[in-house]
């Protein structure tokens, strides 16, 4: 039984689908299905895209609602895929920017070896940046989120990802932890990672490398200077990492 893809895909303008659909065939070796959860501006700017995965098996969509903030949008998500897949089904909880630019040509073998590489019995498993992946991200972003690895590291005496970007997880255990997870900010990762934290493993991997490029199309050194001097861009970050480090904080009463 080939594992499934879960992932949100926010896209009205169009950055990720023709990625999608360049290493479509790569996903189709790999992956028995990509359950895509789309959001109403993505649905109302590229509806041609959108009916592309519907008219393919190989694609289960569904539809968020309008008015749900991001992390109510990834909840109804995941609370769908624990529902519709039998519970020993393997899910790659994970976002479709960052798989594309993993199966391009850098790191397109060690992506799929790892993929390949997962049974069942190793899950939950964390994909986590490696040190090579972190330092081609903007340093700010490294900053903020190790505040929130740090701290799980002196509570807890382990090293975890409380803004991951792969989890590896079947149905049936999905299904369990779902209800526990209230925030509907993006900080409901955490509170996933959390109860989880005792059965975790992970394993860093350098295919997990900043993607924005990629995706824009721009110079990365460029997106990088830009993206550190860039209060907006901190002040984003700090705004899931405060509820973060609440959660976290909560998790020890």
């Amino acid at each position: 039984m080939k594992p499934v893809i879960v992932t949100p895909l926010h896209d009205p303008e169009s950055l990720v689908f023709p990625h999608l659909f360049i290493v479509e065939p790569y996903l189709k070796s790999v992956f028995g299905q990509v359950l895509v959860g789309i959001t109403p501006p993505t649905w109302a700017a590229q509806p041609e895209a959108v009916e592309h995965l519907k008219a393919d098996a190989f694609y289960r969509v569904t539809f968020r609602e309008p008015g749900m903030g991001v992390g109510e949008q990834f909840h109804a998500l995941y609370a769908h895929a624990a529902a519709v897949y039998d519970a020993d089904q393997v899910l790659h909880l994970c976002f479709m920017d960052r798989v594309a630019f993993a199966l391009q040509d850098g790191y397109r073998q060690a992506f799929i070896a790892d993929m390949q590489s997962v049974e069942a019995a190793g899950t939950p498993l964390m994909f986590h940046r490696s040190e090579t992946a972190w330092r081609t991200h903007p340093q700010n972003y490294y900053d903020i989120e190790r505040m929130a690895t740090r701290v799980g590291e002196l509570l807890f005496g382990k090293t975890l990802d409380f803004a991951w970007c792969h989890l590896v997880i079947r149905a049936g255990l999905l299904r369990e932890i779902m209800p526990g997870v209230k925030n509907a900010d993006i900080s409901m990762l955490s509170e996933m990672t959390l109860l989880l934290r005792d059965k975790l493993v992970s394993k860093d991997v350098d295919w997990l490398a900043w993607e924005d490029p990629f995706s824009f199309g721009c110079d990365a050194a460029q997106l990088k200077i830009e993206r550190e001097h860039s209060p907006q861009e901190t002040q984003k970050r700090l705004a899931y990492i405060a509820p973060t480090l609440q959660a976290i904080a909560d998790a020890t009463k």
